[in-house]
């Protein structure tokens, strides 16, 4: 049994009303008697919630930071109508707003109950019990509830950069020569003949062709196709620092959905590997159009590890994955005393046999703490902040020495240079 709040009231009135008027402690306790059997009343007369029978249909899955529906379906068996609230609790980190809502079920009726999720994490995010609240025609007292209604919902990584696909799926079709556009490659399968024109290589030159026509005529290439992409995420300490509303880790994952859905629309195989002292997450050579959706899946439950990552391990495990060359894509973050100790010294082992870029998401704070300006407070920002920038163009430069190619941008870019980049090799037929 449970009261209202407008039970409460009722009782405090009629009590103030009766000391005041009748000042008899008899009547007091007559008109308190009463209420209460009223409220027993309403009691008897409220729908019974243990009969109830509750389900939940809706999604399964939904992008982190993106709405999802879990509808909860109330049937009510009984005799009565069930008039009163029901609360749907989840967990905080499902961004469920509103938890309360109003019910009105008929006898063997059905009422339908829509809870709008925003989730702030990833991984599973479970409902907690469904407590529902039955009240009396007077709404004084009523009966209540609890039922466990379970259900999950798999919340995946963010994807914030699926806006830029297709822009550069446009140039990846200029690149294979489906639009009037042709950009030439230095790929292998030959395309077709045009007439040459200043700044292209003379080494394309088809000397026959040119002895059949009157211009000079120029072969054009495919770019390459059914190439090894291999995309490592470290998701060790470094990827774990805040930047801005998400981590390292969360832009890394970002970057490496957009490049992982822009290699298997340009024919090649992808892998994917999450990695700090083991293998966290594991896709190998998959393709076609499944593939964002296994990468994502693989990604939902990776969380940052607060150890430094195993280098050697890293790439020893690049190495067991892929033979031939391939493109190694690793997604770190550039912060030079971890550089230093850790991938550098073993890099030389994959930058050569494979093409390496090394993809790392700047922290916009500290370029804005190189730019400031003002008070003492401002200066040293600003001393603290170029120092940060020297160290990170010292490592980049000891990078590009190695041969590796790098992209560092903020958060919101990573992802698009990334794509850029490997359009921009692809064209060059590097890959």
């Amino acid at each position: 049994m449970i009261v209202t709040s407008r039970f409460a009231g009722v009782v405090l009135v009629a009590s103030l009303l009766v000391a005041v008027a009748v000042r008899s402690w008899g009547a007091l306790l007559a008109v308190d008697g009463a209420l209460l059997v009223l409220a027993a009343l309403d009691v008897v007369l409220a729908g019974a919630v243990r009969p109830l029978q509750l389900s939940r249909s809706g999604a399964t899955s939904t992008r982190l930071g993106e709405p999802g529906t879990v509808t909860l379906t109330v049937r009510n068996p009984g005799r009565r109508t069930v008039r009163g609230q029901v609360r749907d609790a989840w967990v905080p980190s499902a961004g469920v707003r509103v938890t309360r809502h109003r019910l009105d079920v008929p006898a063997d009726r059905i009422a339908r109950i829509n809870t709008l999720l925003v989730p702030t994490r990833r991984g599973e995010r479970r409902p907690d019990r469904v407590t529902i609240r039955s009240l009396g025609p007077l709404h004084l007292a009523g009966r209540q509830g609890s039922h466990a209604v379970p259900w999950a919902v798999r919340v995946l990584p963010a994807f914030p950069s699926r806006k830029h696909l297709p822009s550069r799926l446009a140039r990846l079709r200029e690149l294979d020569g489906r639009t009037a556009v042709m950009v030439r490659g230095q790929g292998t399968e030959f395309d077709s003949l045009r007439e040459y024109v200043a700044g292209d290589d003379v080494r394309s030159i088809d000397w026959r062709a040119t002895a059949r026509a009157a211009d000079v005529m120029v072969r054009t290439w495919r770019p390459e196709r059914d190439r090894r992409v291999v995309i490592v995420v470290d998701c060790g300490r470094t990827s774990a620092g805040r930047i801005g509303d998400g981590t390292r880790l969360d832009a890394a994952m970002d970057a490496a959905q957009l490049l992982a859905a822009l290699a298997s629309r340009a024919g090649d195989r992808v892998d994917l590997l999450a990695y700090d002292r083991a293998v966290r997450a594991d896709v190998r050579g998959s393709g076609g159009a499944d593939l964002l959706a296994r990468i994502a899946g693989a990604l939902t439950y990776v969380e940052p590890e607060l150890v430094e990552t195993d280098a050697v391990g890293l790439v020893a495990a690049v190495q067991a994955r892929v033979r031939q060359r391939a493109l190694v894509v690793l997604l770190t973050p550039l912060e030079p005393a971890a550089m230093a100790e850790g991938l550098l010294p073993v890099l030389p082992a994959l930058t050569t046999r494979h093409l390496v870029v090394l993809a790392s998401v700047q922290d916009p704070r500290v370029q804005q703490m190189a730019q400031a300006r003002g008070d003492a407070a401002a200066v040293y920002d600003r001393a603290a902040g170029a120092a940060a920038v020297a160290a990170r163009d010292r490592t980049a430069s000891q990078l590009t020495a190695l041969g590796v190619e790098l992209v560092d941008a903020g958060p919101d870019q990573l992802g698009p240079d990334l794509a850029d980049r490997y359009l921009a090799l692809k064209a060059a037929g590097r890959l």
